[in-house]
């Protein structure tokens, strides 16, 4: 079994930390730091352990802010060898204590932690940290920010357009960016044809939060965008678009080609195993056949009504496929839905309807038990 996320704060790396640091600054206490950093670490989630790693910091860095971002700055290692974060892991996550630092601690310096932000983004991201920043002095953060979007370092780039999401995970909302999210947009204007795709996923993902809390605005943030869309911009949208496809936004669907109520019949419905254990999978296949007299364009999707704790259930989609379909003809199509227990969402007993949902329609597809672990599976 792979170790939990948490364990990469260690004992071991708080020591890597305590040396890097002593290596710029030999008055730094080591083990008192060691010490602190590492009283309780064990009991401690991933963020808690940043944050405790954090404390430690400031208690044994010089007393005064501007003396110890110096000194923290002086310690860093090298940025980012590449545009992208692939195969990197967990490694970026050494400087989540440094950016917790400078989120705590930085924001009476309000420029030398802006300053700080930007190196430290070159090698992690200050998308959290620069929040507090945003919130305390918007206009002055801005100023900051729309410098960034033409920076020559992608990973500044897309700290304008993470640190400004609505809907940050794992981080505070900010009132004044959803108080004022056409200034977003705005920095999103100029970031939207980036060169690279950490940027543009970025960007997407930003817009894609708008949409849960300005429908409208993403809606014609995104007709504007989609005027003469270069292949690599229309794929920014379409991924911004994706909350808004799965919730059947009739504007969304339009603008993507998919308004029109869809003409067909669906057949050949196939669910197997049609009672499965938790930690089981089921696959789901059927024909779709077109029953318009012109070609037809169809997105569609599959939903499955998850039982929950409380016996209720929740809906979840899943992408299938596009389909441009001729009068009378037909697509066979076929998804495969787990029920493993994941971090995020557990499986529950009970029965599990489906749906499809063709250019935002919902229609009945039939449905699944699922037992405990240790029922029997069986195929109707």
């Amino acid at each position: 079994m792979a170790e939990p996320l948490k364990s990469f704060f260690s004992p071991e790396l708080v020591r890597r930390l305590a040396d890097d640091v002593a290596a710029v600054h030999p008055p730094f206490p080591k083990w008192d730091f060691v010490r602190r950093a590492t009283d309780g670490l064990a009991e401690l989630e991933l963020l808690d352990r940043g944050r405790q790693i954090a404390a430690a910091l400031g208690d044994c860095l010089p007393a005064g802010y501007p003396e110890a971002i110096d000194v923290l700055l002086r310690s860093l290692g090298p940025e980012h060898a590449d545009e992208e974060l692939t195969g990197l892991g967990m490694a970026p996550f050494y400087y989540l204590p440094h950016t917790i630092f400078v989120a705590e601690r930085g924001l009476d310096h309000f420029e030398l932690s802006m300053r700080a932000q930007y190196e430290l983004t070159k090698r992690f991201s200050a998308e959290s940290s620069i929040r507090p920043y945003i919130a305390r002095d918007p206009e002055r953060a801005l100023a900051h920010l729309e410098a960034w979007t033409g920076d020559g370092n992608a990973h500044v780039r897309r700290l304008v357009s993470e640190g400004t999401r609505l809907r940050l995970p794992w981080a505070p909302r900010v009132r004044w960016l959803d108080e004022h999210p056409e200034r977003v947009i705005d920095l999103l204007e100029r970031l939207k044809d980036d060169p690279t795709t950490l940027v543009r996923r970025s960007v997407a993902n930003n817009l894609n939060d708008l949409g849960k809390v300005r429908p409208e605005l993403l809606n014609a943030t995104a007709e504007r965008w989609l005027a003469g869309a270069s292949p690599e911009r229309r794929r920014l949208v379409e991924h911004a678009l994706r909350s808004a496809v799965k919730r059947a936004d009739r504007d969304t669907l339009r603008l993507l080609g998919y308004g029109d109520p869809a003409a067909i019949e669906i057949d050949a419905v196939r669910i197997e195993p049609d009672r499965v254990r938790i930690g089981g999978r089921v696959a789901v296949s059927f024909s779709v056949r077109s029953a318009a007299r012109r070609r037809q364009q169809l997105l569609v999707d599959l939903v499955v009504h998850f039982v929950k704790a409380n016996g209720r259930t929740s809906p979840k989609v899943f992408k299938v496929g596009r389909l441009a379909l001729g009068p009378g003809e037909s697509a066979e199509l076929a998804k495969s839905v787990s029920l493993a227990v994941h971090t995020t969402r557990r499986p529950y007993s009970g029965e599990h309807a489906l749906e499809l949902l063709v250019n935002g329609e919902a229609r009945p597809l039939g449905a699944f038990e699922v037992l405990e672990a240790g029922g029997e599976a069986t195929s109707g």
